[in-house]
Protein backbone atom coordinates (compact mmCIF):
# COMPACT_ATOMS: atom_id res chain seq x y z
CA UNK A 1 0.00 0.00 0.00
CA UNK A 2 1.24 3.48 -0.57
CA UNK A 3 2.32 5.82 1.75
CA UNK A 4 0.29 9.01 2.16
CA UNK A 5 3.22 11.23 0.95
CA UNK A 6 3.68 8.87 -2.21
CA UNK A 7 0.14 8.55 -2.66
CA UNK A 8 -0.13 12.08 -3.03
CA UNK A 9 2.87 13.10 -4.94
CA UNK A 10 1.54 10.38 -7.58
CA UNK A 11 -1.38 12.88 -7.60
CA UNK A 12 0.54 15.93 -7.50
CA UNK A 13 -2.02 16.77 -4.44
CA UNK A 14 0.55 18.13 -1.90
CA UNK A 15 0.30 21.35 -1.32
CA UNK A 16 1.62 23.11 1.76
CA UNK A 17 1.22 26.49 2.91
CA UNK A 18 4.43 27.55 5.22
CA UNK A 19 5.26 31.09 6.26
CA UNK A 20 9.12 32.14 6.48
CA UNK A 21 10.65 35.46 5.06
CA UNK A 22 8.49 38.34 4.40
CA UNK A 23 5.29 36.51 3.51
CA UNK A 24 3.31 33.32 3.41
CA UNK A 25 2.85 31.30 0.33
CA UNK A 26 2.20 27.99 -0.94
CA UNK A 27 4.25 25.55 -2.32
CA UNK A 28 3.23 22.44 -4.66
CA UNK A 29 6.44 20.73 -4.42
CA UNK A 30 4.47 17.66 -5.80
CA UNK A 31 5.49 17.09 -9.59
CA UNK A 32 4.65 13.43 -9.93
CA UNK A 33 1.48 12.91 -11.89
CA UNK A 34 2.20 9.95 -14.32
CA UNK A 35 3.55 6.60 -12.63
CA UNK A 36 7.00 5.44 -14.18
CA UNK A 37 6.24 2.77 -16.50
CA UNK A 38 9.93 1.23 -16.62
CA UNK A 39 11.67 -0.83 -14.58
CA UNK A 40 14.18 1.44 -12.46
CA UNK A 41 17.55 -0.34 -11.43
CA UNK A 42 18.05 -0.43 -8.13
CA UNK A 43 20.69 2.39 -6.76
CA UNK A 44 19.40 4.96 -9.82
CA UNK A 45 20.26 8.83 -8.99
CA UNK A 46 18.28 11.94 -10.08
CA UNK A 47 21.46 13.86 -10.65
CA UNK A 48 20.01 17.64 -10.28
CA UNK A 49 17.97 18.78 -7.69
CA UNK A 50 17.49 22.17 -6.04
CA UNK A 51 16.33 22.13 -2.20
CA UNK A 52 14.56 25.85 -0.91
CA UNK A 53 14.00 25.04 2.90
CA UNK A 54 12.07 27.73 5.30
CA UNK A 55 14.24 31.24 4.53
CA UNK A 56 13.48 32.19 8.02
CA UNK A 57 16.42 29.69 8.75
CA UNK A 58 18.23 29.79 5.58
CA UNK A 59 18.11 33.29 4.29
CA UNK A 60 18.19 34.12 0.02
CA UNK A 61 21.08 35.50 -1.16
CA UNK A 62 20.53 39.88 -1.54
CA UNK A 63 21.69 39.48 -5.22
CA UNK A 64 19.49 36.90 -6.74
CA UNK A 65 17.27 37.47 -9.59
CA UNK A 66 14.48 35.16 -8.46
CA UNK A 67 12.88 33.66 -5.12
CA UNK A 68 11.30 30.34 -5.16
CA UNK A 69 8.52 28.72 -3.39
CA UNK A 70 10.06 26.10 -0.44
CA UNK A 71 10.47 22.99 -1.33
CA UNK A 72 12.06 20.83 1.43
CA UNK A 73 14.27 17.79 2.28
CA UNK A 74 10.97 15.82 2.96
CA UNK A 75 8.80 17.11 -0.16
CA UNK A 76 12.47 15.72 -2.37
CA UNK A 77 12.22 12.58 -0.85
CA UNK A 78 8.20 12.50 -1.57
CA UNK A 79 9.43 12.61 -5.27
CA UNK A 80 12.22 10.33 -4.87
CA UNK A 81 10.10 7.23 -3.45
CA UNK A 82 7.10 8.40 -6.76
CA UNK A 83 10.13 7.92 -9.33
CA UNK A 84 11.82 5.07 -7.44
CA UNK A 85 14.94 6.34 -7.14
CA UNK A 86 17.59 5.79 -4.35
CA UNK A 87 19.85 8.42 -4.73
CA UNK A 88 19.85 11.82 -5.04
CA UNK A 89 22.46 14.96 -6.10
CA UNK A 90 21.37 18.32 -4.82
CA UNK A 91 23.27 21.45 -6.36
CA UNK A 92 23.36 25.01 -5.03
CA UNK A 93 21.08 27.57 -6.81
CA UNK A 94 21.91 30.96 -7.45
CA UNK A 95 19.52 32.10 -4.73
CA UNK A 96 21.97 31.31 -2.59
CA UNK A 97 25.18 32.96 -4.07
CA UNK A 98 27.96 30.89 -2.14
CA UNK A 99 26.54 29.85 0.84
CA UNK A 100 25.69 26.11 0.40
CA UNK A 101 24.02 25.95 3.85
CA UNK A 102 20.85 25.16 2.71
CA UNK A 103 22.08 22.37 0.48
CA UNK A 104 24.37 20.79 2.82
CA UNK A 105 21.26 20.77 5.61
CA UNK A 106 19.05 19.11 2.84
CA UNK A 107 22.08 16.23 2.28
CA UNK A 108 22.27 15.73 6.03
CA UNK A 109 18.45 14.89 6.09
CA UNK A 110 18.48 12.71 3.49
CA UNK A 111 21.33 10.52 4.65
CA UNK A 112 24.78 9.76 3.03
CA UNK A 113 23.66 6.66 1.36
CA UNK A 114 21.40 8.76 -0.76
CA UNK A 115 22.19 12.26 -0.82
CA UNK A 116 25.32 13.99 -2.79
CA UNK A 117 26.15 17.49 -3.31
CA UNK A 118 27.58 20.40 -5.85
CA UNK A 119 28.57 23.23 -4.24
CA UNK A 120 28.97 26.98 -5.69
CA UNK A 121 31.49 29.26 -4.12
CA UNK A 122 33.83 32.22 -4.14
CA UNK A 123 36.59 33.64 -2.89
CA UNK A 124 35.95 33.83 0.32
CA UNK A 125 35.63 29.61 0.07
CA UNK A 126 38.78 28.45 1.95
CA UNK A 127 40.61 24.65 0.97
CA UNK A 128 39.59 24.36 4.62
CA UNK A 129 35.88 24.96 3.30
CA UNK A 130 36.36 22.51 0.63
CA UNK A 131 37.49 19.94 2.90
CA UNK A 132 34.51 19.85 5.12
CA UNK A 133 32.12 20.46 2.30
CA UNK A 134 34.34 17.41 0.73
CA UNK A 135 32.93 15.39 3.84
CA UNK A 136 29.83 16.25 3.99
CA UNK A 137 28.96 15.00 0.93
CA UNK A 138 29.68 17.72 -1.78
CA UNK A 139 31.53 15.94 -4.73
CA UNK A 140 31.66 19.02 -7.10
CA UNK A 141 31.54 22.85 -7.51
CA UNK A 142 28.86 24.59 -10.75
CA UNK A 143 29.73 27.63 -12.66
CA UNK A 144 26.74 29.23 -13.68
CA UNK A 145 27.55 31.28 -16.30
CA UNK A 146 24.14 31.17 -17.81
CA UNK A 147 22.18 32.79 -14.66
CA UNK A 148 25.14 35.01 -14.18
CA UNK A 149 24.81 36.85 -17.94
CA UNK A 150 28.26 35.44 -18.93
CA UNK A 151 28.13 35.21 -22.78
CA UNK A 152 31.52 36.44 -23.74
CA UNK A 153 34.56 33.51 -24.04
CA UNK A 154 37.23 35.49 -22.49
CA UNK A 155 34.99 36.29 -19.96
CA UNK A 156 33.89 32.67 -19.39
CA UNK A 157 37.60 31.43 -20.28
CA UNK A 158 38.91 33.91 -17.16
CA UNK A 159 35.92 31.89 -14.60
CA UNK A 160 36.91 28.53 -15.87
CA UNK A 161 40.45 28.77 -15.05
CA UNK A 162 39.64 29.94 -11.75
CA UNK A 163 37.40 27.18 -10.73
CA UNK A 164 40.15 24.78 -12.22
CA UNK A 165 42.62 26.13 -10.46
CA UNK A 166 40.56 25.88 -6.95
CA UNK A 167 40.26 21.93 -7.58
CA UNK A 168 43.31 20.49 -9.12
CA UNK A 169 44.46 17.77 -7.97
CA UNK A 170 41.52 17.33 -5.90
CA UNK A 171 38.62 14.80 -6.27
CA UNK A 172 36.02 17.43 -7.13
CA UNK A 173 34.55 17.66 -10.41
CA UNK A 174 33.55 21.11 -12.60
CA UNK A 175 30.06 20.93 -13.49
CA UNK A 176 28.79 24.13 -16.12
CA UNK A 177 25.67 25.97 -16.35
CA UNK A 178 26.46 27.79 -19.76
CA UNK A 179 24.85 27.97 -23.51
CA UNK A 180 25.84 25.80 -26.07
CA UNK A 181 27.80 28.64 -27.73
CA UNK A 182 29.82 29.18 -25.12
CA UNK A 183 30.58 25.66 -24.68
CA UNK A 184 31.44 25.22 -28.59
CA UNK A 185 34.26 28.52 -28.22
CA UNK A 186 35.63 27.12 -24.69
CA UNK A 187 35.67 22.90 -26.75
CA UNK A 188 40.01 23.06 -26.66
CA UNK A 189 39.92 24.47 -23.25
CA UNK A 190 37.11 22.14 -21.61
CA UNK A 191 39.46 18.97 -23.62
CA UNK A 192 42.43 20.09 -21.11
CA UNK A 193 40.73 20.69 -18.09
CA UNK A 194 42.26 17.76 -15.39
CA UNK A 195 39.15 17.31 -13.39
CA UNK A 196 36.29 15.70 -14.21
CA UNK A 197 33.10 18.20 -16.31
CA UNK A 198 30.12 18.07 -16.23
CA UNK A 199 27.61 20.23 -18.28
CA UNK A 200 24.12 20.95 -17.21
CA UNK A 201 20.68 20.10 -19.35
CA UNK A 202 21.67 18.76 -22.77
CA UNK A 203 24.63 21.20 -22.41
CA UNK A 204 22.54 24.52 -23.42
CA UNK A 205 21.26 22.55 -26.54
CA UNK A 206 18.24 23.81 -27.94
CA UNK A 207 15.52 20.97 -29.22
CA UNK A 208 13.92 23.31 -32.21
CA UNK A 209 17.34 23.63 -33.75
CA UNK A 210 18.33 19.82 -33.71
CA UNK A 211 21.47 17.64 -33.46
CA UNK A 212 23.03 19.78 -36.06
CA UNK A 213 22.91 23.22 -34.46
CA UNK A 214 25.74 25.34 -34.37
CA UNK A 215 27.91 24.12 -31.66
CA UNK A 216 26.63 20.71 -30.27
CA UNK A 217 29.07 19.08 -32.42
CA UNK A 218 31.28 19.95 -30.45
CA UNK A 219 29.76 18.97 -27.03
CA UNK A 220 29.73 15.45 -28.80
CA UNK A 221 33.18 15.33 -29.59
CA UNK A 222 33.55 15.45 -25.88
CA UNK A 223 31.26 13.56 -24.72
CA UNK A 224 32.67 10.48 -27.09
CA UNK A 225 36.39 11.70 -25.94
CA UNK A 226 35.45 10.77 -22.64
CA UNK A 227 36.46 14.38 -21.83
CA UNK A 228 32.85 15.66 -20.31
CA UNK A 229 29.59 14.21 -19.02
CA UNK A 230 26.60 15.32 -19.81
CA UNK A 231 23.25 15.94 -17.66
CA UNK A 232 20.46 15.29 -19.84
CA UNK A 233 18.01 16.98 -17.69
CA UNK A 234 15.71 19.81 -17.47
CA UNK A 235 14.25 18.80 -20.56
CA UNK A 236 11.64 21.70 -20.34
CA UNK A 237 14.72 24.11 -20.61
CA UNK A 238 15.99 22.63 -24.22
CA UNK A 239 12.16 22.74 -25.18
CA UNK A 240 9.21 24.55 -25.63
CA UNK A 241 6.88 21.72 -25.97
CA UNK A 242 5.20 20.62 -22.89
CA UNK A 243 4.60 18.12 -21.43
CA UNK A 244 6.11 15.58 -23.45
CA UNK A 245 9.44 17.55 -24.93
CA UNK A 246 9.50 14.87 -27.74
CA UNK A 247 11.55 17.71 -29.62
CA UNK A 248 14.15 16.31 -27.27
CA UNK A 249 14.68 13.01 -28.35
CA UNK A 250 17.08 13.72 -31.30
CA UNK A 251 19.61 15.18 -29.06
CA UNK A 252 19.19 12.73 -26.25
CA UNK A 253 19.68 10.08 -28.12
CA UNK A 254 23.24 11.51 -30.26
CA UNK A 255 24.31 12.50 -26.46
CA UNK A 256 23.74 8.27 -25.54
CA UNK A 257 25.14 7.10 -28.84
CA UNK A 258 27.91 9.18 -28.60
CA UNK A 259 29.02 8.07 -25.39
CA UNK A 260 26.67 6.61 -22.61
CA UNK A 261 29.16 6.29 -20.33
CA UNK A 262 29.39 9.73 -20.22
CA UNK A 263 25.70 10.39 -19.44
CA UNK A 264 23.95 10.89 -16.14
CA UNK A 265 19.72 12.13 -15.81
CA UNK A 266 18.05 14.29 -13.26
CA UNK A 267 14.94 16.01 -13.07
CA UNK A 268 15.82 19.93 -12.50
CA UNK A 269 13.12 19.45 -9.67
CA UNK A 270 11.57 21.90 -8.04
CA UNK A 271 11.78 23.56 -11.23
CA UNK A 272 12.75 26.94 -10.51
CA UNK A 273 11.66 29.88 -13.07
CA UNK A 274 13.80 32.60 -12.80
CA UNK A 275 12.27 34.38 -15.80
CA UNK A 276 12.44 38.41 -15.80
CA UNK A 277 8.49 39.17 -15.62
CA UNK A 278 7.14 42.57 -15.62
CA UNK A 279 6.18 43.90 -12.93
CA UNK A 280 7.53 40.48 -10.67
CA UNK A 281 10.36 41.98 -8.15
CA UNK A 282 13.55 40.01 -7.23
CA UNK A 283 12.09 39.15 -3.92
CA UNK A 284 8.62 38.01 -5.14
CA UNK A 285 7.52 34.45 -4.94
CA UNK A 286 7.91 33.25 -8.48
CA UNK A 287 6.13 30.23 -9.16
CA UNK A 288 7.75 27.21 -10.15
CA UNK A 289 7.31 25.67 -14.09
CA UNK A 290 4.94 23.25 -14.13
CA UNK A 291 6.17 19.94 -14.80
CA UNK A 292 5.00 16.41 -14.41
CA UNK A 293 8.22 14.76 -13.29
CA UNK A 294 6.70 11.17 -14.24
CA UNK A 295 5.76 11.37 -17.42
CA UNK A 296 9.48 13.32 -18.13
CA UNK A 297 11.36 10.33 -16.50
CA UNK A 298 9.01 7.89 -18.85
CA UNK A 299 10.76 9.73 -21.91
CA UNK A 300 14.32 8.32 -21.21
CA UNK A 301 12.85 4.54 -21.95
CA UNK A 302 12.49 6.35 -24.91
CA UNK A 303 15.35 7.66 -25.68
CA UNK A 304 17.34 4.16 -24.58
CA UNK A 305 15.32 1.43 -24.85
CA UNK A 306 18.04 -1.06 -23.66
CA UNK A 307 17.98 -1.75 -20.21
CA UNK A 308 21.85 -1.24 -19.48
CA UNK A 309 22.42 1.51 -20.64
CA UNK A 310 19.59 2.73 -18.32
CA UNK A 311 21.77 1.39 -15.99
CA UNK A 312 25.13 2.74 -16.81
CA UNK A 313 22.93 6.32 -16.95
CA UNK A 314 20.74 6.24 -13.63
CA UNK A 315 23.23 3.78 -11.58
CA UNK A 316 27.00 3.53 -12.63
CA UNK A 317 27.54 6.95 -14.62
CA UNK A 318 26.79 8.43 -10.76
CA UNK A 319 28.19 6.35 -8.78
CA UNK A 320 31.51 6.59 -10.09
CA UNK A 321 31.36 10.72 -10.86
CA UNK A 322 29.27 11.27 -6.59
CA UNK A 323 31.36 8.13 -5.15
CA UNK A 324 28.42 6.48 -3.88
Amino acid sequence: MLSRRTFLALTGALTVVRGGGTSAYAAAAATVRTPVNFDVPRGACDCHVHVFPDPAQFPFWSGRVYTPPMATADDLLALQNALHLDRVVIVTPSVYGTDNSASLDGMKKLGSQRARGVAVIGPSTSAGDLDAMFKAGMRGIRVNLEQGGVTDPGAAAALLNAAVARIAGTPWHLQIYARLTLVAALQERFSQVPVPVVFDHFAGAKAALGVDQPGFGAVLALVKAGKAYVKISGAYRASSNPPDYADTAPLARALIQANPDRIIWGTDWPHPDPATIPGRKATDIAPPISVDDGRVFNLLAEWTPDAAVRHKILVDNPARLYGF
